[in-house]
């Protein structure tokens, strides 16, 4: 629900600055709402979380013994589907560049959308391991 939502925040507090961020799989159960947000002329930016998966499920599923079985797929060029739109798209390129584009679309009137690339492994360990560890510690 987080473009929908940023697009109601955006209606209700037109003088605010909105964002949604959104994995890519949850993003793409709604991406079509991108149109409404370029025809009702809202300002918001969309950071879509890409890993090409349904990542979040993927690695809590893993650790609880579940076959990782269809949660891998392709997803379309989000830069080009933005553009479709009549958005603004853009791609991260290294993490200087994220806060450089956070910063561009937050100054830019209109509908930003930011592809970033992101890897997973991490929260898992820190999320299913560590924690786990911790806690077990305390």
């Amino acid at each position: 629900a987080g473009l929908p939502s940023a697009m109601m925040s955006a209606m209700v507090y037109p003088d605010r600055k909105v964002m949604a961020i959104c994995g890519d799989g949850g993003f793409m159960m709604n991406s079509q709402e991108m149109e409404t947000a370029v025809r009702l002329g809202l300002n918001i930016t969309v950071l879509i979380l890409r890993d090409d998966s349904y990542g979040m499920i993927r690695w809590k599923q893993a650790n609880m013994g579940f076959a990782d079985w269809g949660l891998t797929y392709g997803n379309p060029d989000f830069v080009k589907y933005a553009d479709s739109y009549g958005a603004k798209g853009h791609r991260v390129e290294s993490a200087a560049h994220l806060t450089e584009l956070l910063k561009h679309c937050r100054d830019t009137p209109g509908v930003h959308l930011i592809d970033c690339p992101v890897d997973y492994t991490e929260n898992d360990r820190i999320l299913n391991v560590q924690i786990k560890e911790l806690s077990a510690a305390l």
